[in-house]
């Protein structure tokens, strides 16, 4: 590893997941990780912290221009997990299977995720 670079970090959220975001501007709204950025220990929430990107007319992509709106990457320390069944976010607890798997608990109300 080079001298600028730092490890991944290790995130609690996947893709396809359902998560609330705890601070900032966007306090209290829900949205789905589209991608996770493990190297910046960001993620990508539809929906959540939005840009506004002026663009010029380009023919074969965008052939009127104007103001488009993209969703941009939000750290993963602002985000927590939503249960599926008590519908609240949640810390992850982890158990393993007697299969040998890991799998994701919710610490409230007990359910698999």
């Amino acid at each position: 590893m080079k001298k600028n670079e730092s490890a991944p970090r290790k995130i609690h959220v996947r893709r396809d997941d359902t998560v609330m975001v705890v601070s900032g501007k966007d306090k209290g709204k829900k949205g789905k990780v589209m991608k996770v950025f493990p190297k910046e220990g960001r993620v990508l929430v539809d929906g959540i912290n939005i840009a506004k990107k002026h663009t010029k007319p380009r023919p074969p992509k965008v052939p009127q221009g104007g103001i488009l709106e993209k969703a941009q990457p939000v750290d993963s320390s602002k985000v927590m997990l939503m249960c599926t069944k008590c519908n609240l976010p949640m810390r992850v607890k982890k158990r393993d299977t007697p299969e040998g798997k890991r799998e994701r608990i919710c610490r409230k109300c007990g359910e698999h995720i």
